[in-house]
């Protein structure tokens, strides 16, 4: 099991008890990530403290360009797939439509 996904299943025993899911783009120091998270803002600040994925360790997170509410993991999953398969143009783009903002 990668460390995102122990991340996520730790996540998804904690406070969030609306059992939504979102699929998000963060605009790194080279490039950009996506991921999937049961809890927004908690996942961004991991991100940002360095403790998320390898890839935003070694590219911290400049910003949250976009988050697309999931009703559950499934879901998340499948458009996670689909939106990296895309270009790093179209993804802006998905971003444009998704925007979020970390409370």
């Amino acid at each position: 099991m990668s460390l995102d996904a122990q991340q996520d299943e730790a996540e998804s025993s904690s406070a969030n008890t609306n059992g939504q899911w979102y699929l998000y783009l963060l605009e790194c120091r080279r490039g950009t990530y996506i991921g999937i998270t049961n809890n927004l803002a908690k996942r961004y600040q991991a991100h940002c403290d360095g403790k998320g994925a390898r890839y935003t360790r070694a590219n911290p997170p400049l910003a949250l360009l976009g988050a697309q509410p999931f009703a559950d993991r499934a879901a998340a999953s499948r458009a996670e797939y689909q939106l990296k398969q895309k270009s790093p143009e179209q993804k802006r783009q998905w971003a444009e439509e998704w925007p979020a903002a970390v409370e």
